[in-house]
């Protein structure tokens, strides 16, 4: 099986810019490029092959078209695509908001919650983020601080810089801030429920809709735990395993694509070449490759880094 390069769906939310066109080379036509989906299966936009004898095929098409086989035997009996991957470039800050573990979301929403992990790809001096809460509150204190625009006094405000990586479990509340360009690896949903937006108004010029019942329902009010994440390794959980990889001074990455998982490789700096089974891919900077489940060896050279994310044994 062939690896596929990917071309991402754009969206042109309020609070984005435009790094991911100038700065990673993301083709798109609009002013504001918010997010880039780079490996998404989801309908509210999916992922493209470019080049090939699949060109211009979403990639739910391609595995309508050749089966699902190739996404590994850790995909097995899954109802959806496991994963989404996107870059976020937040000019300005995002809502306060929080997403449902599976079990809410599937009774209300009719998809998955979301798991998430970020890892900032660069970040403004004194950028920071929303995580959770400085210590535990009580649901009526949450309700009140929502309704008199007080809740950012008792939230758990970090600060970041490039390289850092967080992980955001569902029912944390959450928002990136100003100035942070993040990567974002998630389970394969897009339930958002807003809290806070700052009185913000959509192309509608009207207030974005608010989701306080839902939040209420759903949010942990205490102080996330604690979490490490290693230079290589960053991030194991029932969903996906995200390394990443740094290839320079004539060093190559070698690894296998086995038959457990495929493999994607999001370049997030400089430019390489993948080889596998025979074949060369190059990527830059801001592009996204699929490796299919058993396709073996495959060697990463260059001088480039990568954020490399495969499917986990013990997903549910």
């Amino acid at each position: 099986m062939e690896m596929f390069k990917l071309i991402p769906a754009c969206k042109d939310y309020l609070w984005g810019g435009n790094r991911l066109a100038t700065e990673y080379g993301i083709k798109y036509d609009g002013d504001i490029l918010a997010e880039a989906w780079l490996l998404s299966c989801h309908k509210d936009g999916c992922s493209v092959i470019e080049g090939g004898e699949y060109n211009g095929k979403t990639l739910p098409e391609l595995i309508e078209l050749i089966g699902s086989d190739f996404l590994g035997a850790n995909c097995k009996g899954l109802q959806d695509f496991p994963i989404l991957i996107k870059f976020i470039d937040a000019k300005k800050p995002l809502s306060i908001q929080v997403h449902p573990d599976d079990e809410y979301a599937l009774e209300h929403e009719n998809q998955l919650g979301k798991t998430e992990m970020w890892y900032v790809l660069d970040a403004k001096e004194g950028a920071f983020l929303y995580q959770g809460f400085s210590h535990e509150i009580g649901r009526e204190e949450f309700k009140e601080r929502i309704e008199d625009n007080t809740l950012e006094e008792v939230l758990n405000k970090v600060y970041v810089k490039k390289g850092d990586v967080l992980f955001i479990p569902p029912r944390t509340l959450h928002a990136i801030g100003e100035g942070i360009l993040i990567a974002e690896i998630q389970q394969n949903s897009n339930v958002t429920y807003r809290i806070y937006d700052y009185g913000r108004v959509g192309a509608d010029g009207k207030p974005r809709q608010l989701h306080i019942k839902e939040s209420l329902d759903v949010t942990e009010l205490t102080r996330p735990e604690a979490f490490s994440s290693g230079a290589e390794h960053l991030v194991s959980c029932n969903f996906f395993d995200v390394d990443h990889v740094d290839v320079s001074d004539g060093n190559t990455y070698e690894s296998v694509a086995d038959e457990r998982s495929f493999v994607s490789i999001i370049a997030i700096e400089g430019n390489s070449v993948i080889t596998c089974r025979g074949k060369s891919i190059e990527l830059k900077k801001g592009e996204s490759l699929f490796v299919p489940a058993a396709s073996g060896d495959f060697e990463i050279s260059g001088n480039a880094q990568f954020l490399i994310t495969r499917i986990p044994d013990k997903i549910k």
